[in-house]
């Protein structure tokens, strides 16, 4: 089983070929092809490459797919005996990524 931890958009994630994923919201087109090059540890055929903290020779190759929101986050705020409530909603913005390859 090939895998490798990843950082994208200020998370780390265990991603694997042929698999999708949700990550932070990326500015890019859908179907834009994207490199990423902060890959922390890759296990390739039972090798395991550690980086200190990045492996310079690795890169993983992924499509976005599209964008979408997420579930939405309920906020409410409230002051006993003051009359003072209120209800705020938030929805963030995500992206869905297919990771191609894995390539060291």
């Amino acid at each position: 089983m090939d895998y490798a931890i990843v950082e994208i958009s200020g998370r780390q994630f265990w991603v694997e070929p042929k698999k999708y994923y949700m990550i932070n919201h990326l500015p890019l087109k859908i179907g834009t092809k994207l490199l990423i090059k902060k890959v922390l540890l890759i296990n390739k055929k039972e090798k395991i490459n550690i980086g200190y903290p990045y492996l310079t020779e690795a890169k993983i190759e992924a499509t976005i797919l599209n964008h979408f929101q997420g579930k939405k986050i309920l906020i409410y705020k409230m002051k006993p005996k003051k009359k003072y409530r209120r209800k705020n909603g938030y929805r963030n913005k995500l992206t869905r990524l297919l990771i191609n390859t894995i390539n060291i």
